[in-house]
């Protein structure tokens, strides 16, 4: 019978070697093979590199910050980029630093909660806001329809539009046929049964003189008490029509700033949670460490997992003279802790910080990546660090998605009715712009997919792919010397048997 050595079905999501082998597949990386203990080699759960340098280094008085900032100072000596990808922690749930920490993300998640209950109870009238537009573009719709059709000659104007306007008058305005002054009741009520024909059946006027003249027109026809009565509904209706239809404008035209303002400030909170919700992911335990056998409940201990990848651009590759990407050379590196960490008794007023002592681990890695697939290492370091923070974007993307186009249109319209009319745009506005959910939520949008194709330089994927290979055969020598030489000099510089 085969075991599951992973988590159960019931335990939060961990990242175990199994899950961060998709994760590595999804990003189009190779994982790396190599020795995972004495004799025995598996999967690494990194992406396969050129070198691989592994020290382990254990003393009573370890210094926590010693060792990361003697390797971080060499690499900032070689390397013009650093970039941390990974700084995570859990430590046992009866020892002082776990009480200080969970106080500590007790106030950020207060704050999260906070922000995202107003979030989605301003997205909830948002709802409400694009809905009532809707309903002013339909009705203006009939409006505008109208209004085109006074261009043309009075025989050859359509009715559509001014017919549904004038049922909305009847209906709303006049009572409809219950109310014996509308033009259903006085048809039922004072036998005038041409009046409603009539009243529907007139074209769309201009002014008070082309619906008199047309009144006149039918006086050879029909009875003079149904055409006085039909001229005044048809000049009710007029005026009805010129006041509501100038109201309708303007309930748009505040409605779509409101919706402007209302929008900006979701976008505010939007911002604003952001910084929260990395920060009570940096201070919440990391599961899988949790759950090691290094770590005990009843013990003060804690380990931290700090990653950080060091580059520099070595060449730029080019396809039918167009440039594709960029190669880069860098090492990363990681460190793991096993630590017990002291807390010390400190003035009132500051911060308790811990003193951590015990075992590190550390990794040297090299790598020859172009900038694409930096891209995605930091994307699979995101995906596996900010998971909570994905669900929460995620479902706040879905809700916004559901309005459809309108929200924007909507916005578009609006922030073109802020714009001084004959003034030309700003060099901001003429850089590419984002795509409205991405620009809305930012780090935390989840793009979907692009099919595969040429791109808008016109070179195709395989292409691509074909010139990166043919760059990456060259191996990143410079990069192996300074890999060697952290490896080596920090082995001499802290008194370590070298050679």
């Amino acid at each position: 019978m085969a075991v599951d050595f992973t988590s159960s079905k019931d335990d939060p999501p961990v990242f175990t070697n199994k899950l961060r082998s998709a994760l590595l597949e999804k990003h189009g990386f190779e994982e790396e093979e190599g020795e995972i203990l004495r004799a025995q080699y598996g999967k690494t759960g990194f992406p396969k590199s050129e070198k691989h340098y592994t020290m382990m280094w254990e003393v009573f008085d370890l210094s926590l910050e010693e060792p990361y900032f003697w390797v971080l100072d060499v690499l900032k000596e070689n390397f013009p980029i650093i970039l941390k990808m990974e700084d995570s922690f859990a430590a046992s749930e009866n020892s002082a630093f776990f009480g200080v920490t969970q106080q500590r993300l007790g106030a950020q998640q207060d704050k999260v909660s906070q922000f995202l209950a107003t979030v989605g109870k301003m997205i909830k009238e948002l709802f409400q806001m694009v809905r009532e537009l809707r309903i002013i573009d339909e009705r203006l719709e009939f409006y505008r329809a109208a209004a085109q059709e006074l261009t043309k000659e009075i025989g050859k104007r359509g009715t559509s539009a001014e017919i549904t306007l004038k049922g909305y008058f009847v209906d709303l305005v006049q009572g409809g046929g219950k109310s014996a002054a509308s033009v259903y009741g006085m048809a039922r009520e004072l036998e005038f049964i041409t009046l409603p024909d009539l009243f529907f059946d007139a074209p769309p006027f201009k002014d008070r003189q082309e619906l008199e003249n047309h009144v006149k027109n039918l006086a050879g026809n029909f009875n003079k008490n149904v055409l006085r009565v039909l001229e005044r509904h048809l000049a009710q209706f007029q005026s009805w029509k010129e006041r509501t239809h100038k109201e309708h404008e303007d309930r748009r035209r505040f409605m779509l700033t409101y919706l402007k303002q209302h929008f900006e400030i979701i976008q505010m909170y939007v911002e604003w949670v952001k910084p929260y919700l990395r920060h009570a992911a940096g201070l919440s335990l990391k599961h899988k460490n949790m759950t090691s056998a290094d770590l005990i409940s009843s013990f003060e201990g804690s380990m931290l997992d700090i990653e950080v990848l060091a580059v520099r651009e070595k060449a730029t590759i080019k396809v039918k003279g167009i440039e594709v990407d960029k190669i880069y050379e860098g090492i990363l590196a990681t460190f793991n802790y096993r630590t017990r960490p002291e807390m010390k008794v400190v003035q009132e007023g500051y911060q308790r910080g811990p003193v951590h002592i015990g075992r590190m681990e550390m990794h040297l890695r090299v790598y020859q990546w172009s900038g694409e697939e930096i891209n995605n290492y930091k994307k699979l370091k995101k995906d596996e660090a900010l998971e909570l923070v994905g669900q929460i974007s995620e479902s706040v993307q879905e809700a916004m998605k559901s309005l459809g186009t309108e929200l924007t249109h909507y916005l578009e319209e609006a922030n073109t009715l802020t714009m001084k009319e004959g003034k030309e745009e700003s060099q901001e506005h003429k850089k590419e712009k984002k795509p409205f959910m991405e620009a809305f939520f930012g780090d935390f949008y989840t793009p979907s997919r692009k099919k595969k194709g040429k791109d808008e330089k016109g070179l195709s994927d395989e292409e691509k792919k074909k010139a990166i290979a043919s760059f990456k055969r060259g191996r990143p020598f410079g990069a192996f010397a300074v890999a060697w030489n952290t490896y080596h000099n920090f082995k001499k510089a802290h008194r370590m048997i070298a050679w």
